[in-house]
């Protein structure tokens, strides 16, 4: 790996920034990332602390994979010691169906790294390609022109001092609850009709043998091996469901008796202490906005938020970015930001958001049967097969330069 030039991506005074990602997680850090290899000169921003954790189910689909692949950053994350899932095993109430995963398109196992993990090798990489990456510093307004174009950020740093960020693109990589998609009134294209409730928690499981998911009973459950001998088990239903079993109880407590209500042999794994809280996420409904406007862009939760279910949050970020570096890029000769360069992302991402979204929308519910559940998973691993030729038929991802 070459050196980080450290006045490569300065910005001109005159222009500012080609692009201000605000957003430093994985949609945020990989657009980045690929923006600067192509030679944009970038900026990222976010308001959390380096190296912080957040809320997340970690598994990669094989798309995700893939394009970790693509970019030269998954024999780092195989290095964190986050263990190769070979095995896939669908539970329907009593009944077992493992699926060993076959080699193809390159990808020979799937992983499920931290989150302090995964976002940090992207922000990583993002910052040897020559992107500037700066903590603790939030977005609290866009900057504007004449013609209400967007043309920066207005950031406040841990101190209370405000500063302008010019930029030619502002990109929202800042989640369900955007800013930059509340400030920009980003229109909704599909919303859903369901929202789910989960608890979450990290117990000792070095023994567990790839991804578990199961399905019963209104209730849905998952046990993902992760780093340091640890696996993410998460259960969830409908809100009602879970706010019952959570009012005047601890986190852990409900995460206990929702995994023996399930009876899927996940409440033996947590019998034993976690390691570190149980948290609650209340669930909010999905939601697909318009990705791209005058001067701003939308990429991974923030145009596209998915019950966490579909187990594709991560993988659908990391597409939506190399989908935007690429709409970002042909429009670069003019302008990074050209309009008709941004609608073809629009119309890439939704080929297989639109699909996808009522297929989760449907999962989200718990109204479900076992019948309809596998119908339903089905219908999910379609659209993921479709994403892998996508993401197959891309041109090659920029390489590494410094």
């Amino acid at each position: 790996m070459t050196a980080q030039n450290p006045h490569r991506h300065r910005p001109r005074a005159d222009t500012g920034w080609d692009a201000v990602v605000v957003g430093a997680r994985v949609a945020g850090a990989s657009t980045a990332l690929l923006l600067a290899r192509a030679g944009l000169r970038v900026l990222v921003v976010d308001r959390a602390r380096r190296g912080s954790d957040t809320l997340s189910t970690h598994a990669l689909m094989r798309g995700g994979v893939l394009q970790l692949r693509r970019w030269g950053v998954l024999d780092r994350v195989a290095a964190s010691g986050a263990p190769p899932v070979r095995r896939v095993t669908f539970h329907y109430g009593d009944e077992s169906m493992p699926v060993v995963l076959k080699p193809s398109a390159g990808v020979d196992a799937l992983y499920a790294p931290r989150r302090t993990v995964l976002d940090a090798l992207l922000v990583d990489a993002a910052e040897e390609a020559g992107a500037q990456v700066r903590f603790g510093c939030a977005v609290t307004d866009l900057a504007r022109d004449g013609a209400g174009r967007v043309i920066g950020v207005v950031l406040r740093d841990g101190g209370g001092a405000t500063r302008t960020e010019k930029a030619r693109l502002v990109i929202g990589a800042d989640g369900r609850d955007s800013v930059v998609a509340a400030r920009v009134a980003a229109p909704t294209i599909a919303a859903g009709a369901h929202t789910a409730a989960y608890a979450y928690g990290y117990w000792p499981a070095a023994g567990v043998d790839g991804y578990h998911w199961h399905y019963g009973d209104g209730l849905s459950a998952g046990a993902i091996p992760t780093n340091d001998g640890l696996a993410c088990v998460f259960v969830g239903g409908p809100p009602a469901v879970v706010g019952a079993a959570s009012r005047h109880r601890r986190p852990l407590a409900v995460q206990r008796e929702l995994l023996a209500r399930l009876d899927g042999g996940l409440a033996d794994l947590a019998a034993a202490p976690p390691a570190g809280p149980v948290r609650v996420f209340r669930g909010v409904p999905g939601r697909l906005r318009r990705p791209y406007g005058p001067g701003w862009a939308l990429v991974g939760d923030s145009g596209w938020w998915k019950d966490p279910l579909s187990t594709h949050g991560i993988t659908a970020a990391l597409h939506d970015a190399e989908l935007l570096t690429a709409a970002v890029v042909a429009g670069a000769a003019s302008q990074p930001a050209a309009q008709p360069a941004l609608a073809g992302y629009q119309e890439r991402r939704d080929r297989l958001a639109l699909p996808m979204h009522p297929i989760v929308d449907r999962l989200a519910s718990h109204e479900w049967d076992h019948a309809e559940v596998r119908r339903l998973l089905r219908g999910l691993s379609a659209v993921m097969a479709a994403e892998v030729d996508a993401i197959l038929d891309l041109d090659p991802a920029p390489a590494r330069t410094g």
